[in-house]
């Protein structure tokens, strides 16, 4: 078929919402509800689509939060890059980087107040419980034998860089990215009376350095015509006869915060690398085992459990993300309890079952890498943006490169270094690198920082990043979140679309279009449920239309035993 020219077709399972779950931020036994999917392959653009409809990925596992019967509902955010500009606090934490790196300043006090897991901490590591239950065992298995190599040997870190990894050394100063669009207020100069102030009708004043630097430039000018200005060239100085602009009344662009000039002795080196993780490239898997012990600390030390006994004799359901903290706070506890059970009756290494969860959760990726010409040189599909400090990782930020943004999905990262604030530092980094990517590949200029929950006061803090965006759950439009927060003051779901007579424009209007993929046959969903005798299945593929859109649900193959 002509729209799966030149690749493979995302192929999923759909697995309607069939209970309420334990919510993790307001403890409601029975209050949290989504529908969900497997995905067995995606393509980026349909999985661009997917989170332009409030999905979300973690692992394989694509999953939409049910708005209106959720007890907290979860908003898709997204952060206009071109337009945004550090907050005050932003800036701190970019001056505390800086500081650390030139002089070894360690912040005193604590750092409490900055939310260490920033917008990374986000759906990536679903349930592997519920997982298993779905019984798909052609994606359970396919661990890869190269992870699986590189995880057994202690991989040593590759110095040889492949065409789609991206290099940032802290003390590289490059050309410098545009802050955005260009501000267009205008002030009106009036002339003063006499003896009240400057007159902004005559040319301003210029301070007795700058003309002696302007003097010089003119004599060199003189000596040497051909080549001018060689000795301000080489000092980094731009070669202009005009007087240097003031820069006292320009804010400092992102890029110039993050990217400043360091001294030749600085105390540390900091570099960032973005390797393919899906499928994995050879800087990723020479890197495997040293980022699994980062994450291994991060879960030991940060999401740190009591190794007391529950003292409740309870059975407890929770979603199926760490985007719940209810999940996150008890993921030791049952983890060990998979690791115990894997190593007593699968007689499983423990350490091996580690190493599985995290290849399946933090690694494995449902999307098709794609490299276009038109796209970003290191490609679209799944990475790990690696935060390299003196030859060591500290920190790893897991992303999506999709066609129109790049997705936040999640960051782990050395306990050692809680005070440089990583998880607010690496969003900015992110931020920066949307921008960059933006250069090359216009249309991708959005950073989508997962979900906002209003209700939540530990999730609001993604609501910082300004300008920012709230996906209208209904008609599935962008609204300035400036606009929806009245709204999410006196309730907790809200349809931001003010627009009374406004529908979902990709509704499903079709059903029988829909693509199926049944006895590894593909047919319109009108053909194949003529071969059906339940009715039942009927409603479940109806709701998969409506979520998915008619779009998607023409291009992917929804998979039907």
């Amino acid at each position: 078929m002509a729209f799966w020219a030149g690749g493979s077709p995302s192929v999923v399972d759909y697995f309607p919402s069939e209970d309420f779950y334990r919510c993790g931020y307001c403890k409601n036994e029975s209050g949290s509800r989504s529908n969900g999917m497997w995905a067995h392959s995606m393509t980026v653009q349909d999985y661009q689509d997917l989170i332009d409809r409030g999905w979300r990925r973690s692992g394989k596992y694509v999953y939409k939060p049910v708005m209106n019967q959720t007890c907290c509902p979860q908003y898709t955010i997204r952060c206009r890059p071109l337009q945004f500009q550090p907050s005050k606090s932003h800036k701190k934490v970019l001056k505390k980087m800086l500081k650390f790196l030139a002089k070894g300043e360690v912040p005193k006090g604590s750092c409490e107040d900055e939310p260490m897991d920033s917008t990374m901490d986000d759906a990536v590591a679903g349930d592997f419980a519920l997982i298993n239950k779905l019984d798909i065992q052609c994606d359970l298995k396919t661990l890869s034998d190269d992870i699986k190599e590189s995880l057994e040997s202690e991989g040593k870190n590759s110095k040889k860089e492949e065409p789609q990894e991206l290099l940032q050394s802290q003390d590289f100063v490059g050309e410098k990215l545009g802050s955005g669009e260009p501000s267009h207020s205008v002030k009106v100069h009036t002339v003063p009376k006499p003896g009240k102030g400057a007159d902004l009708s005559k040319p301003p004043c210029r301070k007795a350095k700058e003309i002696r630097k302007e003097r010089k430039r003119l004599k060199l000018m003189q000596q040497n015509p051909a080549g001018e200005l060689e000795g301000f060239q080489a000092q980094g100085h731009p070669p202009s006869l005009f007087p240097p602009k003031a820069k006292s009344n320009q804010p400092k662009s992102l890029e110039d915060l993050i990217f400043e000039s360091l001294p030749e002795n600085a105390s540390h080196k900091l570099e960032v690398r973005v390797v393919r993780s899906s499928p994995p490239s050879s800087q990723f898997k020479a890197t495997l085992l040293e980022s699994y012990q980062v994450y291994k600390r991060y879960q030991m030390v940060i999401h740190k459990n009591p190794p007391d006994t529950p003292t409740e004799s309870q059975v407890r359901l929770v979603p199926v993300s760490f985007e719940d903290p209810e999940f996150k706070s008890s993921f030791s506890q049952s983890f060990s309890l998979y690791v115990k059970y894997q190593v007593a009756i699968h007689q499983d290494p423990p350490d091996e079952c580690g190493k599985t969860e995290f290849t399946r959760f933090l690694c494995s990726s449902p999307l098709e890498a794609e490299t276009p010409p038109n796209g970003p040189d290191c490609g679209y599909g799944s990475f790990h943006q690696q935060y390299w400090l003196d030859g060591k990782i500290i920190a790893v930020g897991v992303i999506d490169i999709l066609p129109n943004c790049v997705s936040s999905v999640y960051l782990y990262y050395d306990p050692d270094y809680s005070f440089l604030s990583l998880g607010v530092y690496s969003a900015l980094r992110e931020i920066a690198f949307t921008r960059q990517l933006h250069e090359k590949t216009s249309q991708l200029s959005y950073y989508y920082m997962g979900f906002y929950i209003h209700s939540c006061p530990k999730m609001k803090y993604k609501g910082q990043y300004r300008p920012s965006d709230l996906l209208c759950p209904e008609t599935y439009v962008w609204v300035p979140i400036e606009q929806c927060l009245p709204s999410l003051e006196n309730s907790k779901y809200c349809r931001f679309n003010q627009d009374p007579e406004a529908v979902d424009e990709d509704r499903s209007t079709e059903p029988d279009r829909l693509q199926v993929f049944h006895k590894r046959a593909i047919m319109p969903y009108g053909v194949y449920k003529k071969q059906q005798k339940d009715p039942s299945e009927e409603a479940a593929v109806l709701q998969y239309a409506s979520l998915v859109g008619q779009k998607c649900s023409e291009r992917m193959l929804l998979f039907r035993n």
